[in-house]
């Protein structure tokens, strides 16, 4: 894919790039290999004062740098003006914990002094996606430089200039030359950056053939990877759920972000005693929804980030309805300039038929009828991906059996799934491994000291 910014409202380029040459990303290596022997002497307070004015530029120009991330990828701005607060109140986080997430660790032995120390272990290599421009390159970012390492992006070739605002952020709040660096590269060019001996490790945002890529070069050079890949989330609905609050939040879950989320609730999986009552409303909810320019404040769902996405999400439909699958609402291309895909219903899903196992990043929620709960978890466990998962019941005996049987990094009880600064985040089987966020996220990447004294 070129480097550029092409408007998904019009189609229009923006703005065109040209990638860096080998001799360009060299001199920014070789900077950040030499940032790195006297940044990761720098002290938490330090570093805590040069996220607390990140945070500044980011709230004073939230406005700016929303508009930014809706020209280049169509989410709504004022879901783009909310991505960068967020982003600074995970600066903030870091800023105020980082020194005790990283404190020593005392433990007691034999006859002999013991001690956890957590040391940065340099270059760390981010290959981020285009949906979350911001939040996804900030989540890494932060704790990657409050822990002492330095960061290099690898940023999506569809979003370049929030990839370069980004790291004129951190120039601009005088973060030593060299600790955080954007490469407007392609992706082909990641396999010899993940080689080069100076990167010490990596971490990807994306899709499945992406993190096993990365992993597969990464293992061949024995160096550490997070992976946070797709997501197929279940949206339990059980009969002694809040239907009217399940049914509201259960359309944000679906089409935040345009429906491009890996943690979307993506698979509604409804109880047959409500099954009716929650579809008919769910229903009226979707037919409300106002598609088009995201710009404008009353627009709900925008366009699709590429022509591609539509393509595909387009495809998976039709594959879908082909198999013997009905649509309720939606299931077509807005006739319209632009990447729009009308908020889409599915039900009566044949097994087999791709929303058991495909990822449909776009604006369609696919609907599923079981008889209980133990019913609901064994379909909601059958897909590929194990990344969150939003359970709705009043049932304590109910809530327990989902917390302790769904087999997902994260289990939101009668809410949304989402990411937070305070929790880790992550998935398991084809939804990747290790964490971000929380205390285990800004220990991914350092080095856990053993230290005994006789």
């Amino acid at each position: 894919m070129a480097i550029a910014s092409i408007n998904p409202v019009t189609g229009e380029v923006l703005k065109t790039f040209t990638p860096l040459t080998d001799g360009e990303i060299e001199h920014k290596l070789a900077l950040a290999d030499r940032t790195f022997a006297t940044y990761k002497y720098t002290s938490f307070a330090e570093r805590a004062q040069w996220m607390y004015r990140v945070a500044d530029i980011l709230e004073t120009k939230k406005t700016e740098f929303g508009i930014i991330i809706t020209l280049e990828m169509g989410k709504t701005l004022k879901s783009a003006i909310a991505e960068v607060e967020k982003c600074a109140h995970l600066c903030r986080f870091y800023a105020e914990y980082a020194p005790q997430f990283l404190a020593d660790t005392p433990v007691t032995i034999d006859a002999s002094q013991a001690l956890i120390r957590y040391q940065p272990l340099g270059i760390i290599l981010a290959v981020m996606p285009w949906n979350f421009p911001f939040w996804q390159v900030f989540r890494f970012a932060v704790p990657c430089l409050m822990a002492g390492n330095v960061g290099l992006l690898k940023h999506a070739s569809n979003v370049p200039q929030c990839a370069l605002a980004i790291a004129e952020i951190f120039h601009a709040v005088g973060l030593p030359d060299g600790a955080f660096q954007t490469l407007l590269i392609g992706a082909e060019r990641v396999a010899n950056l993940v080689a080069d001996p100076r990167i010490k490790a990596a971490t990807l945002t994306g899709s499945e053939p992406a993190g096993q890529s990365l992993a597969a070069i990464a293992g061949h050079h024995l160096k550490k990877v997070v992976l946070e890949l797709g997501g197929s989330d279940p949206f339990i609905v059980l009969k002694t759920a809040d239907l009217d609050l399940a049914v509201a939040t259960g359309v944000t879950a679906r089409v935040m972000n345009n429906g491009q989320t890996c943690i979307a609730a993506k698979r509604f999986i409804l109880e047959e005693a409500i099954a009716d009552q929650f579809i008919a409303k769910f229903v009226e909810k979707f037919r409300a929804l106002k598609v088009g320019d995201p710009m404008q404040a009353a627009t709900d769902v925008g366009p699709l980030a590429t022509p591609q996405i539509l393509q595909e999400l387009d495809g998976l439909v039709k594959a879908t309805l082909n198999a013997g699958a009905k649509v309720l609402v939606g299931g077509y291309r807005i006739k319209q300039e632009g990447n729009f895909y009308a908020p889409t219903i599915l039900v009566d899903i044949p097994l087999g038929a791709p929303p058991y196992q495909e990822e449909f990043f776009g604006p369609v929620a696919s609907v599923f009828r079981v008889k209980n709960i133990r019913e609901a978890i064994a379909l909601a466990n059958s897909t590929n991906f194990g990344l969150g998962a939003s359970v709705w019941t009043k049932d304590e005996r109910e809530i327990e059996l989902a917390i302790a049987q769904i087999e997902a990094g994260s289990v939101f009880v009668n809410s949304m799934v989402k990411s937070d600064p305070r929790l880790p985040f992550g998935g398991i089987k084809r939804s990747g491994f290790g964490r971000e966020l929380g205390i285990e996220g800004i220990r991914e990447f350092v080095n856990i000291k053993t230290i005994a004294i006789a």
